[in-house]
């Protein structure tokens, strides 16, 4: 499981998720990418199930590159008690992640095995996604 090995704040606000995401909107790493098309928070359980299900069926071939990390942690209160008395235990840890945002990229299959991969780990997350390609760098140029 993803973690942080250490917090300055155990508990932080939950904070507000407008707009894009400012950066990591391009593929960098691998060759194909998993984007959010809107705005989420994702736990390091969901992403620990999409990266066991695309490993899996990639059966060990090519590189897969997290992106996302889950550094924000939520809080919840036991079942039974009331309001009031303070913030609730820190529960689990999420990434933030808004819309436009690369989670996940492979490299080293071929286009097909890369799409079901990238297909079967989206049906774990809680966010729309869609699967994109890496842009060729010096394709068109608009120079004379």
């Amino acid at each position: 499981m993803l973690v942080p090995k250490r917090v300055k704040h155990r508990r932080e606000f939950r904070g507000k998720m407008r707009g894009e995401a400012k950066g990591g909107k391009e593929v960098t790493f691998g060759e194909w990418g998993l984007q959010a098309v809107d705005s989420h928070w994702i736990t390091n359980r969901q992403i620990e199930a999409a990266r066991i299900a695309m490993t899996r069926y990639m059966k060990r071939g090519g590189k897969v590159w997290i992106k996302i990390f889950p550094h924000k942690s939520y809080t919840a209160k036991a079942i039974g008690v009331r309001m009031g008395s303070g913030k609730g235990a820190p529960e689990g840890w999420v990434a933030p992640v808004k819309r436009g945002k690369i989670m996940f990229e492979i490299d080293g299959v071929s286009e097909e095995v890369a799409r079901e991969a990238l297909r079967l780990a989206s049906h774990k997350l809680p966010v729309k996604t869609k699967i994109v390609k890496r842009k060729e760098i010096g394709g068109e140029s608009n120079e004379g």
